[in-house]
């Protein structure tokens, strides 16, 4: 302790310190987004002195950073070219019949695919599979949502690419002086822990699993409570005439919605908030009973007599859409309420609902603030619906077509995504010649345009990523990781190498529940690195250990993003992920650091 408190009485220390605790706070508070967290630290680290601008941004050109950008991109070549129908047919298929065999199924087959592809797209293209399932089944999809997350978690610790913060944990190793990962350096490893974790999931099931209600019970079923689609009319001496519909009070004092207006044979669509109205004009419009009443009260508008609703009406409602959308982890919508957004303007969609967990927001819809997790229940023509599918901040919760994306490219996706993990693995060419090059062929190709490549790229995380890297410079550069993991020495010198894993791998894994796992990888492996050569053991296997305990994220929604993405469409409540997490972190706490001793010899 009198080693640290040296350590950290000088300036630059002082400052590093008090900076990387202000970001923990920040990244557990989540009063900022963690990119910007990140990028933050970054800029006051350098406006302090403690790094220059060339060692600060360093992580920005990493290798690791642009082969994870180059692996984004592939992935969507992959999942739009048809490269994993077969998975996604496979997991919606009939011959499934109960949410066992669904969970053992995405054991078997999503995990080996999430050990090469970043789990965030493999769930959001199989949550509507999924869905589409448990309402063919009548089956809560709380039995079966939080499986498809772990199933990606586990499958992700078992090769370089899985998951992004393998690559962060890589590059951190590289600049450390303790060497950058193969692509299969910790494949043995996680093997066995997708085995034996993959095996508690099935078993735990059962027990542990809610059932929050099958697919009957969604956001659909509350749109007779949450108002009325009806068509009304606006009458002579309304005050919404030569009114627009920004400037009127329709949606400035009641939550109504318009959809559509109708002026004599002409039909017009959102955006509508700048148009004028006009006496006669007919309005499609959802709102309360309540609202709808005051407004006919106070002669603002009249029900239209059934005359007047036109045959091209009715066919204009059957091209209308209702489908459930979720905001993922990341989303550049999330922060903004849907009135500053112009939401339906935007996306030409109507919002009829908003669910949160299992509550259910309906009322001033406008004025809600939008949040990593949410489900929203839009309304849309299906041009519209389809459009969305290919939005990187929502993902649609169904299936609006039978045929999946074409497969005229399927097989040219396949082979280049199969060269790209075999060129490295053979040491033929490095990592990210390898997918740099698989990146160019997939535009090449057709499987990618270009526009695509630019919106799968999440900047999130490559922000997140590159700002981090700064971390774990400052740590060592000024000897906060030294006079730490001195500290930890004394306390871990007489235990035995087993125990001393165990305590940094649970160490690990709780402050991953609470803050950004990559944040986590750069703050623990300087000080890990340190205290395997103070006890003289070597230092990836402590670095492995901090590598897979913030990689295994059981215990909740927060804790890792693909938890929060199936959070909402599960309608979990908080503690049903740590109820069903814990037995998996508790065995995975005692199985983790015994493999890593085996793996390394650190028995004899």
């Amino acid at each position: 302790m009198l080693e640290l408190l040296t350590a950290i009485s000088n300036s630059a220390s002082l400052i590093t310190l008090s900076i990387l605790l202000g970001s923990i706070f920040l990244f557990v508070t989540g009063w900022l987004a963690p990119e910007i967290t990140g990028l933050l630290a970054v800029a006051l680290l350098v406006a302090s002195g403690v790094l220059n601008p060339v060692e600060a941004m360093q992580g920005f050109g990493s290798p690791a950073l642009i082969t994870l950008m180059g692996l984004f991109a592939i992935s969507a070549g992959l999942f739009r070219s048809g490269g994993l129908d077969r998975l996604r047919g496979l997991i919606g298929s009939d011959a499934v019949r109960s949410p066992k065999r669904m969970i053992a199924l995405m054991v078997g087959a999503v995990g080996p695919v999430s050990a090469f592809v970043p789990n965030t797209p493999i769930v959001a293209a199989l949550l509507p599979v999924i869905e589409s399932w448990c309402q063919r089944r009548g089956i809560s999809p709380s039995r079966v949502l939080l499986p498809l997350s772990f199933a990606t978690v586990l499958g992700g610790t078992m090769t370089l690419l899985g998951s992004s913060v393998n690559l962060l944990a890589s590059e951190v190793s590289a600049q450390l002086g303790y060497g950058a990962f193969g692509l299969f350096s910790f494949t043995a490893i996680g093997i066995c822990v997708w085995l034996v974790g993959g095996l508690l999931m099935v078993l735990l099931a059962d027990r542990f699993l809610p059932d929050r209600g099958n697919n009957n019970d969604d956001l659909t079923s509350h749109l007779s409570t949450s108002g009325y689609l009806t068509e009304v009319e606006i009458p002579a001496g309304s005050e919404l005439i030569n009114q627009s519909l920004h400037g009127s009070r329709l949606q400035r004092r009641f939550d109504a919605d318009v959809l559509e207006l109708h002026r004599g044979n002409e039909r017009f669509l959102p955006p509508l908030a700048d148009r004028t109205l006009m006496v006669a004009d007919r309005l499609l419009i959802r709102c309360t009973r309540a609202d709808l009443l005051r407004l006919q009260q106070d002669h603002t508008v009249v029900l239209a007599p059934i005359s007047a609703r036109s045959e091209n009406s009715i066919d204009q409602q059957n091209n209308q859409r209702v489908v459930e959308v979720l905001l993922p982890s990341g989303s550049t919508l999330a922060g903004d309420c849907l009135r500053d957004l112009r939401f339906r303007q935007r996306y030409n969609v109507t919002v009829l609902a908003l669910r949160r967990g299992n509550a259910v927001l309906k009322e001033r819809l406008g004025r809600a603030t939008l949040k990593d997790g949410d489900v929203l229940l839009l309304q849309g023509p299906k041009d519209a619906i389809r459009g969305l599918q290919a939005n990187n901040d929502l993902v649609v919760l169904e299936q609006l077509e039978k045929d999946l994306p074409t497969v005229s490219r399927k097989l040219i996706a396949i082979g280049i995504s199969v060269a790209v993990i075999i060129l490295p693995a053979f040491d033929l060419i490095p990592l990210v010649a390898s997918v740099l090059l698989g990146t160019v062929a997939m535009v090449a190709t057709g499987c990618l345009r270009t526009g695509e490549l630019q919106s799968a790229i999440r900047l999130d995380v490559i922000l997140l990523l590159g700002s981090l890297a700064s971390f774990s410079v400052a740590l060592e550069k000024t000897g906060l990781a030294t006079a730490m993991a001195k500290a930890l020495l004394i306390n871990l010198q007489n235990w035995p190498v087993y125990w001393a894993l165990l305590i940094i791998f649970l160490f690990t894994t709780l402050l991953t529940e609470v803050m950004s796992n990559a944040a986590t990888v750069a703050l623990l492996i300087p000080i890990a690195g340190q205290v395997a050569t103070g006890l003289q053991h070597p230092p990836m296997a402590f670095i492995f250990t901090v590598l897979f305990g913030a990689s295994q994220s059981f215990l909740s929604p927060v804790g890792y993003q693909t938890n929060l993405m199936v959070f909402g469409p599960g309608r979990y409540q908080y503690l049903d992920i740590a109820r069903y997490g814990l037995p998996l972190t508790i065995a995975m706490t005692i199985l983790i650091p015994f493999l890593i001793c085996i793996y390394f010899g650190l028995w004899a």
